[in-house]
C-alpha cells in the first residue's frame, strides 16, 4: 500500500523535454486555461492517457466483468461532465482531448460562469478563498467540478468580493 504520508507523482514528464512543437502547444494551453506551470498540463495529459488506456483495455476484454467496468467508467466520466451524451460509448472516450478535462476544473468553471473577468482572476479568487461550493470554501483551482455541483458555485460568505460586486452594480 505504501506510506500514506508519502505523496506520489501524479504526472509523467515528456520524453523529449526540448521538443519545440510540444512546448508551443503546452504554452498555448497554459495561456488559455490560466495554468500555473507545465506540471498542471502534464497531470491532465497523464490523466487523459490513463482514461484512454482503461477504455482500450475494456474494448479488448472479452470477460463478463468488462461490461460492468465499462458502465462504471462511462458513469464516472458522465458524472464529472467529461462525457456529455447519455448514450456515450468507449469510442467517445478514445476521442477525448485535454480540453475536455481542463474545462471541468474549478478555475475554468468559475471563469465560464462569469464570477471572474479573466481566467487568471478566477485562479486568484479560488486561491484566496473567495469561491465556495455549496457553502464550503474551496482553495484548489484544479478541483474537478461534477455536473450536479456546477450550479452550487458562488462567492464565499463574507467575502469582500461580494461587496465590491454589489457596489459596482448598484
Amino acid at each position: 500500500m505504501g506510506d500514506p504520508k508519502r505523496q506520489r507523482k501524479k504526472y509523467d514528464t515528456p520524453r523529449h523535454p526540448w521538443e519545440k512543437g510540444r512546448i508551443e502547444r503546452e504554452a498555448a494551453i497554459m495561456k488559455t486555461y490560466g495554468l500555473k506551470n507545465k506540471r498542471e498540463v502534464w497531470r491532465m495529459e497523464t490523466m487523459l492517457r490513463n482514461i484512454r488506456r482503461m477504455a482500450r483495455n475494456l474494448i479488448s476484454a472479452r470477460e463478463e466483468d468488462a461490461k460492468v467496468k465499462e458502465a462504471e467508467l462511462l458513469g464516472k466520466l458522465k458524472k464529472l461532465g467529461i462525457l456529455k451524451k447519455d448514450d456515450s460509448t468507449l469510442d467517445d472516450i478514445l476521442s477525448l482531448k485535454i480540453d475536455d478535462l481542463l474545462n471541468r476544473r474549478l478555475q475554468t468553471v468559475v471563469y465560464n460562469r462569469g464570477l471572474a473577468r479573466t481566467i487568471k482572476e478566477a485562479r486568484q479568487l479560488i486561491v484566496h478563498g473567495h469561491i465556495s461550493l455549496a457553502g464550503r470554501r474551496i482553495t484548489v483551482p484544479s478541483y474537478f467540478v461534477k455536473v450536479d455541483e456546477e450550479e452550487l458555485i458562488g462567492y464565499s460568505q463574507g467575502s469582500p468580493v461580494i461587496k465590491k460586486k454589489a457596489a459596482s452594480e448598484g
